[in-house]
């Protein structure tokens, strides 16, 4: 997902908070990790794997995997980052 543009925010001392990078929230709480696959740098997915290390994905999620991401769609945001980064040669 991209920027939403600015969104204006009333504070309750009457002044106001202007934030530009809004994104909207896909999160549905702890479980948003179970409903997607995530991009992640290959060389922690071992370490993940062995050590339980929690592994942080492209859209920012930090979370331990446990399960075949095979079995689950591509979340949206890793995916829209990871089509946007420069191909590598090779």
């Amino acid at each position: 997902m991209g920027k939403l543009g600015n969104v204006t925010e009333v504070l309750p001392a009457g002044g106001t908070r202007v934030d530009s990078d809004t994104r909207p929230d896909l999160s549905t709480g702890d479980g948003d990790h179970e409903r997607f696959a995530h991009y992640v740098l290959r060389d922690k997915i071992m370490d993940s794997a062995v050590n339980g290390t929690p592994m942080m994905a492209l859209c920012g999620k930090v979370w331990v995997p446990t399960r075949d991401p095979k079995r689950f769609p591509v979340c949206p945001e890793c995916k829209e980052i990871y089509e946007s980064l420069p191909q590598g040669e090779g």
